[in-house]
């Protein structure tokens, strides 16, 4: 990196984004490529990108991020709610481009066990087998990846981990109870990561988005139109880039003493503690 070169402070850098075909996660990768870090690009399916029109494949995804940025990008797919996968994930990630430097932890969804939204998806009706797809794909993948990688990072003594909560942490709501609940555990989990990890100099935090326009966000609801602008009012649907400021923020150097936090990202639509 040249020393008047500001904008690639991430250069030699190596950051893992999950969940980044399409949508936040993509958006997440590319921030952290354009700062000059290489990334793994990771999904669960190879066709993922293709399923809300943001890309075609996972492979074309990075390939693309990495001409883009002039990075060395690699795409990994894998279950991220097993263990053999993760260890997987990671070592694709290590062979190909170096020891994880930043994981920015953002696979999740309120998706079902057959796929698409639980219904019922409500705190009582929810089927159990739903209960278990939406607690493992949020909150124990998210567990399981942050230990893992967190080992690593641990015995290097550096590294910056992000997580990705959720403004339907911090209220009770009837419908997307489990979601709610998965992210809440999201939440605590970073917390107590954190707690952990202050002796080795690896910062840890969570982002807690509100409704952000994504295609799967506009592609599963309707949407007030009005909530579409970008400029005037905060009252709106926040567009990827406003979220993936704050990756910038957590994984970048001005986020080097800030750990355990958790950051709502919703124009104020919350304005209290907690």
């Amino acid at each position: 990196m040249a020393p008047h070169d500001i904008t690639r402070v991430l250069a030699g850098k190596v950051a893992l984004v999950t969940g980044a075909g399409r949508g936040l996660g993509r958006a997440f990768a590319e921030k952290l490529a354009g700062l000059g870090a290489d990334v793994a690009v990771h999904g669960m399916r190879e066709n993922g990108p293709a399923e809300y029109g943001e890309g075609t494949t996972l492979t074309a995804v990075a390939a693309e991020i990495g001409q883009q940025f002039g990075v060395r990008s690699q795409r990994v797919l894998g279950d991220l709610t097993k263990g053999e996968d993760i260890a997987r994930v990671i070592a694709e990630t290590e062979g190909a481009l170096g020891p994880i430097d930043i994981l920015v932890y953002n696979a999740g969804g309120d998706i079902a066990a057959a796929g698409g939204k639980p219904d019922p998806n409500d705190a009582v009706n929810i089927k159990e087998a739903d209960v278990r797809a939406v607690l493992e794909r949020n909150l124990l993948s998210t567990i399981l990846t942050c230990q893992a990688v967190a080992k690593g990072m641990m015995e290097r003594r550096r590294g910056r981990i992000v997580t990705l909560g959720s403004v339907a942490a911090f209220k009770g709501r009837t419908q997307g109870s489990i979601y709610a609940v998965s992210k809440a555990g999201v939440t605590h989990y970073t917390r107590c990561l954190a707690d952990q990890l202050r002796p080795y100099d690896i910062a840890v935090n969570c982002i807690a988005p509100g409704d952000t326009r994504t295609g799967r966000f506009l592609g599963t609801r309707a949407v007030d139109p009005g909530r579409m602008v970008e400029t005037g009012t905060l009252d709106r649907i926040a567009t990827v880039d406003e979220i993936a400021r704050v990756v910038e923020f957590f994984a970048g150097p001005m986020g080097a003493f800030v750990s355990g936090q958790v950051l709502r990202i919703d124009g104020g639509g919350q304005c209290w503690p907690g």
